[in-house]
């Protein structure tokens, strides 16, 4: 099945006490793919065009805003979170944690109308995915983890630099949060890859307009870290199973994905050599590729 690849332009609905941004491209009968976004990540971490090139393949794809980011729901009277409190186990300052943003996600599919579908999940999106793989299966069809992990802190760690400008003080206006974006990306990007430095100042310059909130990233962040190992959990997980991760990533060390490959019965893993914490655009065919490949597995169309 082909589809144009269309966008629905951002709507917006009501899941439990959150009200939630999404987007869609290609045809609403066409299979569904749901694409949930990493930390601090808008849906527009997904490019228009990678959206549209994987509903080219025949499917219904949605990107959508987590709580706390985008324009979907901040939680501002929550305020900003201890961090360092919460890594040493006081949990008295959490707004939230990873079941709870699973819920919206399961919640979204829902009141979509979408009674089960492919969900593929980056870095914290990741997380996310893997727990509403197993806590809602009945509305999973199959699994892509991307440049994600397992909660076991023992895999997936961060270089000392990549930790270093992921605690770096929150930019305060347009153009800092597009050099900061940057010297993000030159530090935890992909190194096999160039860097494209005019696609990254463009997704930085948007997500500042639409939505600067350095506390809403803090408390996903602190979802995170209050969330406990999905080791034992992912074992339950019973739908085919995509693991990608790059071979250079200095936030998400590969051993995360490995970890996660190996908790998931059955799991494909994929190491794509050079690439870092990012979804570089030189590989967007490859990963396109896989995610519709699996896609077309799980519904008898390969």
């Amino acid at each position: 099945m082909e589809s144009s690849g269309t966008t629905s332009g951002i709507e917006k609905v009501t899941v439990g006490d959150v009200e939630l941004a999404y987007e869609t491209f290609g045809d609403r009968s066409a299979t569904p793919v749901l694409l949930i976004s990493g930390l601090g990540s808008q849906m527009i971490s997904y490019a228009d065009e990678f959206c549209a090139d994987l509903a080219a393949r025949g499917t219904f794809v949605v990107r959508f805003d987590n709580r706390d980011v985008g324009l979907s729901t901040h939680l501002h009277e929550a305020g900003p979170p201890d961090l360092g409190a919460i890594r040493r186990g006081d949990r008295s300052g959490v707004a939230y944690d990873l079941a709870d943003m699973a819920a919206d996600a399961a919640g979204l599919i829902t009141a979509l109308g979408l009674e089960s579908v492919h969900v593929v999940g980056v870095s914290m999106g990741g997380m996310i995915a893997q727990r509403v793989a197993f806590t809602y299966p009945e509305r999973v069809r199959s699994l892509t983890s991307i440049m994600s992990t397992t909660g076991d802190r023992s895999v997936g760690g961060a270089s000392e630099a990549a930790t270093a400008v992921l605690y770096a003080p929150p930019a305060t206006d347009r153009e800092t949060a597009i050099a900061r974006q940057l010297e993000t990306s030159r530090v935890i990007g992909s190194p096999g890859f160039p860097l494209d430095e005019e696609a990254v100042s463009a997704r930085a310059a948007l997500a500042f307009d639409r939505a600067h909130d350095p506390a809403g990233v803090a408390r996903q962040m602190a979802a995170i870290f209050s969330s406990p190992d999905r080791t034992p959990d992912l074992a339950r997980v019973a739908v085919p199973t995509l693991v990608i991760h790059g071979s250079d990533d200095a936030l998400v060390n590969v051993s995360g994905g490995r970890a996660t490959a190996a908790a998931v019965p059955g799991a494909e893993l994929v190491v794509l050599e050079g690439m870092g914490h990012d979804l570089p655009r030189p590989l967007w065919p490859e990963i396109i590729e896989r995610i519709a490949k699996l896609v077309a597995s799980v519904e008898g169309l390969a």
